[in-house]
């Protein structure tokens, strides 16, 4: 039986100004800012060479994780408080 997509995860959230700054103008579906996330952390060339789970923040992602490294799991966290119902 095929999955359903969660309704949650394609309602477009207004995203802050830190954030669009990286991922590109808002409202956006929280598996679209995941994703170009993570399109802005490969051009970049951010990943941790010897653990890819480790992005190191550049001046654009350090004021939206508030440090210069973190964890693929902790980023979807922190990036959650740059987005909000509209």
């Amino acid at each position: 039986m095929p999955r359903k997509a969660n309704p949650a995860l394609m309602k477009p959230l207004k995203l802050s100004a830190l954030l669009e700054a990286v991922v590109g103008k808002g409202p956006l579906p929280r598996g679209q800012v995941v994703k170009k996330l993570w399109e802005y952390i490969k051009k970049n060339d951010l990943q941790d060479k010897v653990n890819k789970r480790n992005i190191h923040a550049d001046a654009k992602l350090k004021p939206i994780f508030g440090k210069d490294l973190v964890n693929m799991f902790e980023m979807t966290k922190l990036v959650s408080k740059h987005l909000t119902n509209e």
